[in-house]
């Protein structure tokens, strides 16, 4: 009992320990950026997303988003996206080694982009994994690992959307106030215009009578 107790307690810690596995950057990206991640154990399910949250124009609101190509450790194409603001993905790595993302933006302007990978792998499992007493409970932790995986991968998806959306709504308030003050001159201008001819016509009336 005191064994099973010391190896749940031991892999509760590899648990929280192998959390570092998650990967989140944010970036600015002008025409090309590429990152690389290194897959130690294939067979491993790799999870990756990302939000474009925002451009460097305060009036410009891109809806045609970037490209993303993903390639595997030997070089073949996995994923390829065209015109994404966001997308969420997870795919099997079959083998280990050095995986690549490369973001296209063919925007005018610099975008910022929220990047996430994370891939989980539970050495401690694999360690004793023929052990009939620790088989269980490693099973069990193994679930526990992918749940808080998955928790914080949304998380931060679900936080890099919110942040998009509040950026959106800034924009469009920019806009429609923006608006309002141009339609606003506009008609003070217009009047301005209507009276100054009016005076004018009327000018020309008085004029032409006392002839």
């Amino acid at each position: 009992m005191k064994i099973v107790l010391a190896g749940c307690f031991i892999g509760l810690i590899a648990l929280f320990l192998s959390l570092e596995a998650v990967v989140g950057i944010r970036f600015v990206i002008d025409r090309e950026e590429c990152f690389s991640y290194n897959v130690q154990y294939g067979g491993d399910t790799v999870h990756v997303s990302f939000v474009v949250i925002k451009s460097d124009s305060a009036w410009h609101y891109n809806q045609d988003g970037v490209d993303l190509v993903v390639k595997g450790a030997s070089g073949d194409q996995i994923h390829d996206f065209h015109d994404k603001t966001s997308e969420k993905f997870e795919f099997v790595a079959h083998h280990k080694g050095v995986y690549r993302f490369c973001f296209t933006n063919k925007s005018p302007y610099h975008e910022t982009i929220d990047f996430d990978v994370h891939v989980g792998h539970f050495v401690y499992y694999d360690e004793h994994a023929k052990d009939e007493h620790f088989s269980p409970l490693m099973e069990q932790i193994g679930k526990l690992e992918e749940a808080l995986y998955n928790i914080q991968f949304e998380q931060h998806w679900l936080e890099a959307q919110t942040e998009r959306q509040a950026i959106v709504n800034e924009m469009m308030s920019k806009r429609a106030v923006h608006k309002a003050i141009v339609e606003s001159a506009a008609l003070v201008g217009v009047s301005i215009l209507q009276v100054y001819l009016l005076r004018r016509l009327f000018n020309r009336k008085t004029g032409l009578a006392r002839v």
